[in-house]
């Protein structure tokens, strides 16, 4: 200490007042940090939930959290740059441009566009109608692609590309989606690793450090004793079914083998039949609303709803056939639980995908000169995105709906059964389980709908955000109040990277009918700000040839086939490069451990030497 104080008074005043500056700097980082931590959303509940019920269930109102506030920042960028420049240039604040089509390149037809908003005496019914099936009143509003027309906002001497800044928004929202779910899952990936890497080194870890400190409460600790105890049964199970399956004649080969190959074949006939299903009531659903009048509400609604109410019908019947079928075909329990796992999230995922192919059909159904002139269907769909956003909306309300409904009129009548009832049959029934892979389930299959539609709706985000903070508290309370927890619960370890995994494929998805819409399929010429391109990407190039003549060949080059050959060779060899790289790190670790092993022998040896030693 004194030859510290020494050094100090060497030091000069400029080194002195540094030092003493970055001290202060790091105390005020570290406090802030700390005040920092009372602000995250939901913390004091998440810590409630995860001191009652475990750190799987916790992992699920993690995951949720996560998807609030990455919505909230989606909407924040696309309100930034998107819908306040057109609400300001709409009150008059700065001068726009609206975008207008050459009657010379397209027919007059195909710039008409009139939303079907309310005119004359309206009744309540209408409202609830239009804010259910998002017509009337809200096709006018900023909630829907038509809403924007303006081709430029002027702020002083500065133009505001508006189609390029939606554009590019709508990219940036998808890229900020994908860096976001990769950061967080490599954490879980590196857990996922470790617990998979050695089957004994994961039996030590459930034995000796299996145990969650968290836990307050004493029937959250009976779960956990229960969850620890159904891992090591499972455990020891697959060791069991390991040993049989490597003990199987040829004959029982065959059978299971051809067992699975007929269950998978109901399965696919499964997934053909919820297919074919949405396909049909989606173009029903497309031509016959238009032709029912607006008065008559219950069949006005019904029509709208009939793609949502059998795509929320298929995602609830077809888990419940792949469960029943996943029993006979005689997989390990780990497999079992993620080959269904991965069923129910294709069959969710692709019902979306067969409705955009429906709408997709519909659009651009070009027989008997439908197309002609403007590309699409344009009497059917004058302005088709819009109507992909207002499918896009009616799906997302209509999953809060179910998701809200089936907590009031299932969950809590059941509970009141169950706690009032002594009916033997009411009591074998019990309560609901909370399962967190069908819960997972709701949530991704809400937001790769979130994704898709944010193109064509850009204030869904915003939508998603409020659904997702209230099912935040639906949830809470069901697990509370009305559900009991799982008995074979998903291993926490995993359930973090599993989500986000899920999560991942979901934002794949969204990519593909984003990027086909906006490369492929011709944009609308009566609505949005696209209405003066082929398609929604000819704004980049159209952009870019305003710039200067080198800059463009630089981008142009940078697009072209002869820059992304080399590009895509680069970057297989550094990928190879870190996968010799990770190969060399795991077996210099495998050495070790081997290292290890013999040094525990080694020591063994010794102490029993040193015993006889003193025995003698």
């Amino acid at each position: 200490r004194d030859s510290q104080q020494a050094d100090i008074k060497r030091l000069s005043g400029w080194k002195k007042w540094k030092r003493t500056s970055s001290k202060s700097l790091k105390k005020i980082l570290s406090e802030a940090k700390g005040l920092s931590s009372y602000l995250v959303l939901w913390r004091h509940d998440i810590h409630i939930i995860e001191g009652r019920f475990g750190t799987a269930i916790q992992s699920y109102f993690s995951f949720l959290r996560f998807l609030v506030l990455l919505n909230f920042i989606i909407f924040i960028l696309m309100f930034s740059f998107v819908i306040l420049p057109t609400i300001i240039s709409d009150y008059g604040i700065f001068n726009s441009t609206i975008a207008k089509i050459s009657s010379k390149n397209i027919e007059y037809n195909c710039t008409i566009y009139e939303p079907s908003g309310n005119k004359g005496l309206i009744y309540f019914y209408t409202y609830l109608q239009d804010l259910l099936t998002g017509t009337g009143f809200l096709e006018v509003t900023s909630l829907f692609y038509g809403y924007y027309t303006a081709d430029a906002v002027w702020i002083s001497i500065m133009r505001y590309n508006l189609p390029l800044a939606y554009l590019l928004a709508a990219f940036a929202c998808l890229a900020l989606s994908l860096l976001w779910i990769i950061k967080r899952s490599v954490g879980g990936f590196k857990q996922s690793l470790v617990h998979d890497a050695d089957p004994f080194q994961s039996y030590c870890n459930k034995v000796f450090a299996g145990w969650d400190f968290c836990i307050t409460d004493p029937d959250a600790a009976q779960l956990k004793h229960r969850s620890l105890k159904y891992e090591l049964q499972m455990d020891l199970e697959e060791e069991r079914l390991k040993q049989k399956i490597a003990d199987r004649t040829i004959k029982e080969r065959l059978r299971i083998y051809s067992l699975r190959i007929f269950i998978n074949i109901i399965v696919i006939a499964i997934l053909s039949g919820c297919f074919y299903s949405i396909y049909r009531v989606t173009v029903f659903s497309q031509e016959k609303s238009s032709d029912i009048s607006n008065t008559n509400f219950q069949a006005n609604l019904i029509v709208q709803y009939l793609p949502s109410i059998v795509i929320t019908l298929a995602n609830f019947i077809g888990p419940q056939i792949f469960s029943f079928l996943i029993k006979y075909e005689e997989y390990l329990p780990a497999f079992e639980i993620i080959l269904t796992l991965m069923r129910c999230v294709f069959l969710r995922l692709a019902n979306i995908g067969v409705l955009l192919f429906s709408l997709w059909s519909q659009i651009s159904d070009c027989a008997a000169d439908k197309c002609e002139p403007c590309g699409y269907n344009y009497r059917l769909y004058p302005c088709w995105e819009s109507d992909v956003g207002r499918e896009m909306y009616k799906l997302m309300i209509f999953d809060f709906l179910i998701i809200l409904s089936f907590t009031l009129f299932v969950d809590f009548p059941r509970k009141l059964l169950v706690t009032h009832c002594s009916c033997k049959i009411v009591q074998w029934f019990g309560l609901q389980e909370f399962s967190i892979s069908d819960s997972v389930l709701e949530i991704i299959y809400g937001q790769t709908i979130c994704w898709i539609g944010t193109f064509f709706s850009p204030l869904l985000p915003a939508i998603a955000t409020v659904k997702y903070f209230i099912i935040f508290y639906i949830k809470k309370i069901s697990l509370i109040h009305t559900r009991k927890t799982a008995d074979k619960p998903i291993r926490a370890s995993s359930s973090k990277f599993l989500f986000l995994a899920v999560l991942l494929i979901g934002l794949v998805l969204a990519f593909i009918p984003v990027g086909v819409s906006i490369a492929s399929i011709p944009s609308s010429k009566a609505c949005g700000p696209f209405r003066h391109f082929n398609t929604s990407w000819e704004v980049v190039p159209d952009t870019i040839l305003g710039f200067p003549r080198g800059l463009q060949q630089v981008l142009f080059g940078i697009a072209s086939e002869a820059f992304a050959a080399p590009f895509f060779i680069v970057i297989c060899l550094i990928m190879f490069y870190f996968i010799a790289l990770a190969g060399a790190h795991k077996q210099v670790v495998d050495q070790l451990k081997e290292q290890l092993v013999l040094d525990g022998r080694d020591k063994r040896f010794l102490v029993q030497k040193i015993a006889e030693a003193q025995r003698h």
